[in-house]
């Protein structure tokens, strides 16, 4: 493979963020749509949309090269990442595997989750899996399947609190908290403090315990509050902003990376790749993509799981099949108002490929926790329109070398 200087050099400041990025295209062609795109962009203080589009020529050996834009990305404009942070988690997990190299520990390996403090579960099976075991490889497959919260929090479990930031550090991405389980109400102390496990391997030979992990690190505050009220247990109304100071935050351009440096792994500075096998990113790259409707351990209910569950970008909230020459790689997240969806999208009948990743508050009376979201309104209209939109620059954008996805689709 042909690598030049200029190109990792290039690749470098993207990465960490330096390079320069365009922020007009994202605007402009939204103002060519005003049908669908004004209300938002007319408001944007109540909409906090965010946008990140990543264009991508490949050159004569195939190798991609990247271009970025952005509308209205500011990392000061707290928004709450949802069920998005589960990604990160799914290829820490697997980073964290290899990095141990304890002899028989795959990701197929049995885990058995001890409770050792008050609110935790012991944890021994998975009754969705094939052979009833909790894996990680299972855990990692219903995340993208149908973004599965428990076994999300099995990954949490695993890696730890401390280790979570302290990867996502290493990796570039310091801002990025990852302290909470998900759709669980643990005070902080609890959110410190992990579960025992033992993993066994394919003989039931128990090869490895990670006793439970305390963070003992500081965590910051981000003197984050939104909204005009939110409901307190769900019953009584309080009028005040709801506190996001100590909940999960990640930056909407840090989730657009870590996908893309799954998705062009050898493109990805060193520094920044997680450890990953190539077993481990195409398995990545299966689920990414693989619908609901696809899956046999476990099998779904099409009335509540149909093919674009968890496609917004392109798909909104469509029910029927998604056309069968486009292909999604993605990780979506919906809570508080916020929705969200961090999006590689590639067609290989017309040779299209893109990164399209964005959130939007749909909240228009600005009470949290009530569970009346604008999401079937604006948020699932705004990301097929805003999908479609940028597939169909992309058809008509003149590429001098036309893709081959043989690395994405083996």
């Amino acid at each position: 493979m042909k690598f030049s200087i200029i190109t990792f050099l290039v690749l470098v400041l993207t990465f960490n963020g330096q390079a320069q990025v365009n922020t007009q295209l994202l605007e402009n062609l939204m103002k060519q749509r005003p049908e669908m795109f004004g209300e938002i962009i007319n408001h944007p203080n109540e909409y906090r949309l965010q946008l990140f589009y990543t264009q991508i020529d490949r050159d004569q050996y195939n190798i991609p090269h990247f271009k970025e834009y952005s509308y209205r990305l500011n990392p000061s404009e707290y928004f709450y990442p949802a069920s998005t942070v589960k990604m990160p988690l799914a290829i820490m997990a697997l980073d964290k595997i290899n990095n141990l190299k304890i002899p028989g520990f795959t990701k197929s390996s049995t885990l058995y989750y001890d409770s050792i403090a008050a609110r935790q579960e012991t944890i021994y099976n998975n009754p969705y899996a094939v052979n009833g075991k909790q894996t990680i490889e299972q855990a990692i497959k219903e995340i993208f399947l149908v973004s599965d919260n428990n076994e999300a929090n099995r990954l949490f479990e695993f890696i730890g609190q401390e280790n979570i930031h302290k990867k996502l550090a290493e990796k570039g991405y310091k801002d990025a908290y990852i302290r909470n389980r998900l759709e669980l109400g643990r005070t902080q102390e609890e959110s410190r403090q992990t579960q025992a496990i033992d993993v066994f391997d394919d003989n039931g030979k128990n090869i490895y315990h990670i006793i439970n992990q305390y963070n003992k690190e500081p965590l910051p505050n981000y003197n984050a509050f939104l909204g005009n009220g939110y409901l307190n247990n769900r019953d009584s109304l309080i009028n005040a902003p709801l506190d996001f100071s100590v909940k999960n935050r990640i930056y909407l351009n840090d989730l657009h990376h870590i996908l893309q440096s799954v998705i062009f792994y050898d493109q990805t500075p060193k520094e920044q790749q997680f450890n990953l096998t190539k077993e481990d990113r195409e398995f990545l790259l299966k689920w990414m993509h693989t619908l609901p409707t696809e899956s046999q351990y476990p099998t779904y209910d099409t009335l509540d799981y149909w093919p674009a569950y968890c496609k917004f970008m392109l798909m909104g909230s469509e029910k029927g099949p998604i056309p069968p020459n486009i292909k999604i790689f993605n990780k979506v997240g919906d809570a508080y108002g916020f929705l969200l969806d961090i999006s590689y999208i590639i067609d290989p009948v017309n040779k299209v490929e893109f990164m399209l990743s964005g959130v939007l508050y749909c909240n228009k009376d600005g009470i949290l926790n009530d569970s009346k979201y604008d999401y079937d309104t604006v948020g699932f209209p705004f990301y097929k329109n805003i999908g479609q939109l940028i597939y169909d620059y992309e058809l008509k954008r003149e590429k001098k070398y036309l893709p081959n996805f043989d690395t994405i689709l083996p």
